[in-house]
């Protein structure tokens, strides 16, 4: 298992390639990512989205466009490829797949599971392929994603963070933004977090 990471835009977004047996799964091409991924991949199979905030889905319409393969979002968070609720002019795109929250996906012999953490966004998820959990805007190392924007929830947020704290396995954690952390540190910071809310 491969994974390559690259931030993207001026949020600095990190879009990840992770390449599993020569297939390629995309998640979270932000703003600008077309041309890094179109370079970095071989046999792209799916583009995953942990949430649907502009700045992790910009380059989902340009990158189905370019290599048919479908789009896969948490269910909760659908909305934000269709009808860009921040005005932001996103390029406009149903998604193809719906995924249930904690749904267990197998894509072309690949596990991928979508762990619910809303909060962030409605639908907001980690995803883990391999125990590597891809977390987003969920959790950032020494850091949680905001939960005052529009459609977030302070509430999901404290309770996603207290089921955050029952995860046992001590994985890498991918997050949308910043450097690669693992589980286990972030649950030392999370209580915090928890305190502050």
């Amino acid at each position: 298992m491969q994974i390559k990471a690259q931030p993207m835009g001026n949020y600095q977004t990190n879009c990840y390639i992770v390449t599993i047996d020569d297939k390629d799964l995309i998640i979270d091409p932000g703003i600008d990512a077309t041309k890094w991924v179109i370079d970095n991949v071989n046999n792209p199979i799916a583009i995953l989205n942990t949430h649907g905030h502009f700045d992790h889905v910009w380059s989902n319409k340009e990158l189905k466009k370019y290599f048919n393969i479908p789009i896969y979002i948490p269910e909760d968070d659908g909305f934000f490829l269709t009808h860009d609720p921040f005005n932001q002019n996103v390029p406009k795109i149903k998604a193809d797949i719906l995924v249930k929250p904690n749904e267990i996906l197998t894509i072309k012999d690949i596990t991928i599971k979508f762990h619910h953490f809303p909060g962030h966004t409605p639908g907001c998820s980690m995803i883990e392929i391999k125990d590597n959990f891809f977390s987003g805007d969920f959790i950032f190392q020494n850091s949680i994603g905001r939960y005052d924007f529009p459609f977030s929830n302070a509430k999901d947020m404290k309770q996603s963070l207290e089921k955050f704290l029952t995860i046992k396995n001590d994985a890498k954690l991918y997050p949308g933004h910043g450097y690669t952390t693992t589980i286990k540190q972030e649950q030392k910071n999370t209580p915090f977090w928890i305190k502050q809310m």
